[in-house]
């Protein structure tokens, strides 16, 4: 892992800005999928988003390229780019048949399915704030579940933004075990292309292919947005500014996507908050509180406590130095 910078207040904020216009970004980038399925189908969709990423990210990052453009770069972004792709499709999927609010919120479920999932893979074993995080968004699906609905129901679009949520953990887990000692900026390439080119395949085989003569400006528009805002500078910001703020307070400004989803959902497509919905999105968000800033501050304390007694202050009595 990359060792942090020490910085100002003043330019750790600036980093922290970064993470939360990425997830701005984002939050309005649900938004504008939601308005897009409907004309354009969603493996169509990313196809046309990520060939477009992959190929304006890679001519302006070509001079750099030259030196590590290599097989293993090419195998580990490719990778990358088959679950980039999946969980992409599924999530765009899942936006033909729930609401921009809830895909938002659900899929921030990924910030609590990666302990688990990287414990399965091998890694380390959930704590118990991964636990209790997991119990309290189970209550918030629920609540999402039963808003406006006579039983306990989830609908199609639902179960498949919850699999996007799935694939998008492990997109984390392996970009993560792949990012040492490689360029990630050609991973994103690699990564991208490959999802785009998935993402055209899927499209001919199973999705009527859509009438591109006939699009209005208003798709271009937002496909414009998805490929050049969404995809190639928010994922730059993200980058950039992981490398100065440490990965749990960066995980939870990143979990704002989910709000500002929300906050667009209803400002752009007049989608309203019940309370039971209003509750399940605000356990979903204490459960994603719960699993990245929760052991933060449990692991300075244990710091500080260890500090203490290995340094008594001067108002304690002095004890024998102990080894140890």
């Amino acid at each position: 892992m990359a060792h942090l910078v020490q910085h100002s207040t003043r330019s750790l904020w600036m980093y922290k800005a970064f993470l939360l216009v990425a997830a701005a970004i984002w939050g309005l980038g649900t938004v504008v999928i939601k308005s897009t399925v409907d004309e354009f189908p969603p493996a169509w969709l990313v196809g046309v988003r990520f060939t477009a990423a992959g190929i304006i990210l890679g001519i302006v990052m070509l001079p750099r390229f030259r030196k590590s453009l290599d097989f293993d770069h090419l195998k580990k972004g490719a990778i990358l780019g088959v679950f980039l792709f999946l969980s992409y499709w599924t999530n765009s999927t899942g936006l033909t048949d729930t609401t921009a609010s809830n895909s938002a919120f659900l899929t921030s479920l990924y910030c609590v399915i990666i302990p688990f999932l990287g414990w399965a893979l091998r890694g380390p074993r959930p704590t118990r704030f991964n636990i209790a995080a997991a119990l309290v968004c189970v209550g918030g699906v629920g609540c999402v579940s039963f808003a406006g609905l006579a039983g306990f129901s989830l609908r199609f679009g639902d179960l498949i933004t919850l699999l996007s949520a799935f694939f998008l953990s492990l997109h984390v887990l392996y970009t993560a075990k792949y990012a040492r000692g490689r360029d990630m900026t050609l991973l994103t390439v690699v990564q991208f292309l490959v999802a785009g080119v998935l993402g055209f395949g899927a499209g001919f085989a199973f999705e009527p292919m859509p009438a591109f003569a006939t699009l209005g400006l208003d798709t271009w528009m937002s496909l414009g947005y998805l490929a050049v805002f969404a995809s190639c500078i928010a994922l730059l910001l993200q980058n950039f500014a992981v490398a100065h703020v440490d990965p749990a307070p960066a995980s939870l400004f990143l979990a704002t996507e989910s709000v500002f989803g929300v906050t667009f959902s209803v400002l752009f497509l007049g989608e309203i908050l019940t309370g039971p919905l209003f509750a399940g999105f605000a356990l979903i968000f204490a459960g994603i509180v719960i699993s990245e800033y929760l052991p933060l501050r449990a692991e300075k304390r244990t710091a500080a406590l260890a500090e203490a007694q290995g340094n008594p202050t001067e108002d304690r009595e002095e004890e024998p130095a102990r080894e140890g």
